[in-house]
């Protein structure tokens, strides 16, 4: 029997990074080759730690330095291998950071994330069409189960991830692994057609699916937008993607493009309010139309490493 470290060897440890930050309002991923990856590398044997390595990588293909980033998950599955059928393992992490415009050019490797995933945006009221065109793929999909139990099993899947009355915008990444499992999104046909493999269902069009990323990195991208979308509700990362001085109106869309909800305001600055988290600058700003609007800053020396309570979005009820 070979040594375990035999086995070592035959493994490439991938590391991979969803960079994400808000411009013109939107939640953006930072990412390569035309929007179709993300920012990854191998972990070398001079890189004294991973998040070392990460940070090496990413600010090596994109000039891009990172600022808050944690380790996001492991992939390690049996089917991710190169051409020479070494296994990849893949570590992701989710970094915010802040856009830097150079000159006056934003750079082209940003990525609207609501690009890959359509069906999660719900700000604006137009999900709901999409949602009806998602729900037809899938239910078709569930009716072809080959049994009963698997029908039945399939349709309650289908129900639970993707009702508008009970949305759960934390559902991200069992969204897109039920679209993949049902082979709507490119991903999977091009899976399925290595493996020599005939779909089930045709993929949809990008206005419905999405838009395709090489690999599993939109796996991985919906992985950190499920993860950010959960975390800002107990801790205060969004204001990792503010700038120093914002309005309150300013903060709350800034939350709604993370969460891709809307927010009752009056909810949302009580609970502002009620953390302390963010303390009035003494200045204004004209820039937001009307009236001026009060500036604020994040009140980054309360933390102290101590966990925010945990509260749920104050959403705001249909019309």
């Amino acid at each position: 029997m070979p040594p375990a470290t035999e086995h070592v060897r035959n493994v490439t440890i991938e590391l991979n990074a969803v960079v994400v930050a808000l411009i013109d309002g939107a939640p953006h991923v930072l990412t390569l080759d035309d929007g179709a990856l993300l920012p990854s590398g191998p972990f070398e044997s001079d890189h004294p730690t991973l998040q070392t390595g990460l940070r090496a990588w990413v600010e090596r293909q994109t000039r891009h330095p990172l600022g808050y980033t944690e380790q996001l998950y492991t992939f390690a599955d049996r089917s991710r291998a190169d051409a020479s059928g070494r296994r990849i393992v893949s570590i992701s992490y989710l970094a915010l950071t802040r856009e830097h415009v150079e000159a006056g050019r934003r750079e082209p490797g940003w990525q609207d994330w609501y690009r890959y995933f359509p069906w999660e945006d719900w700000r604006a009221g137009g999900a709901e069409p999409l949602l009806r065109a998602l729900l037809k793929g899938l239910r078709h999909w569930a009716d072809a189960a080959p049994d009963a139990p698997t029908k039945r099993l399939r349709r309650q899947r289908v129900e639970i991830d993707f009702d508008a009355e009970s949305w759960n915008e934390d559902l991200v990444l069992q969204r897109y692994e039920l679209l993949y499992e049902a082979g709507l999104v490119p991903e999977a046909i091009a899976t399925r057609a290595g493996r020599a493999r005939r779909p089930i269902t045709h993929a949809l069009p990008p206005s419905l699916g999405g838009m395709a990323m090489r690999h599993d990195h939109r796996r991985i991208l919906a992985t950190g937008i499920a993860r950010l979308r959960a975390k800002i509700k107990y801790r205060p990362m969004v204001f990792e993607l503010m700038p120093p001085d914002f309005t309150l109106g300013q903060l709350q869309a800034a939350v709604e493009a993370l969460a891709g909800r809307p927010l009752h305001k009056q909810n949302f600055r009580r609970l502002i309010e009620q953390q302390g988290l963010v303390e009035e600058t003494g200045a204004t700003t004209a820039e937001t139309g009307g009236r001026p609007a009060k500036l604020y800053r994040f009140r980054r020396e309360i933390l102290l490493e101590r966990a925010v309570a945990g509260s749920k979005l104050p959403l705001a009820r249909p019309a």
